[in-house]
């Protein structure tokens, strides 16, 4: 399963924000407000994990803040999710371990500190857009299941669907100043376009040890 697909069980940077508060966030801590110009946004900070280009192996643990704007278009609601936080490396398969046309590497060790940030872009049709909706008790609507049942029941994401309406890309970092023993490579990217049978996905670069 790829990184941008995750429905993690508990989960970038701080927006500009105004007005009270709009959403109870749930088991996952965070908030919603609305913005000027049209704008709502969403955050959730939380514990995830993360799988590289085999698609199995949990390669990472993540502390992640996670932001989902929503804004009104002609045809929709674009919903953007932002992602940013830092991850600690599992002993395994590295990230890019199973990507094709990169130089890349084959395992990584436990204990490599990074930071990652990205973004995942699509349309909301149908259903109906409510942003004073309370998300559930022992919900984090955080996860992208969780945040489209409760603040647009009913709709449909074309990040969710077979669709060319969808973008995102992600990038991983491994600093040396946070890794005294050497890398391999010390940067991943994983970015696409597309959904279901229509993504096109592409990795580049590693995490990697060996």
């Amino acid at each position: 399963m790829r990184r941008w697909m995750a429905l993690p069980a508990v989960l970038v940077a701080a927006l500009a924000i105004a007005t009270a508060a709009i959403a109870d966030p749930g088991n996952g801590k965070g908030k919603g407000k609305a913005q000027q110009k049209g704008n709502t946004t969403f955050t959730f900070t939380f514990a995830n994990t993360d799988t590289g280009s085999c698609g199995t192996n949990e390669w990472a643990a993540l502390q992640e803040t996670r932001i989902w704007k929503v804004r009104k278009t002609a045809t929709g609601w674009r919903l953007t999710r932002y992602d940013r936080g830092t991850f600690k490396t599992n002993a395994g398969p590295s990230p890019g371990a199973c990507e094709k046309g990169s130089k890349h590497g084959t395992v990584v060790a436990a204990g490599v500190k990074g930071k990652f940030h990205g973004y995942l872009a699509g349309t909301v049709t149908g259903g109906t857009f409510t942003p004073n909706a309370t998300c559930p008790a022992n919900t984090n609507c955080g996860t992208r299941s969780a945040f489209l049942q409760t603040y647009f029941p009913g709709g449909t994401w074309s990040c969710d669907t077979n669709s060319t309406d969808c973008k995102f890309v992600f990038e991983y970092a491994a600093p040396a100043k946070s890794n005294p023993k050497p890398l391999r490579f010390r940067h991943w990217q994983d970015k696409g376009k597309g959904a279901g049978t229509m993504l096109k996905e592409i990795f580049r670069g590693d995490i990697a040890t060996a």
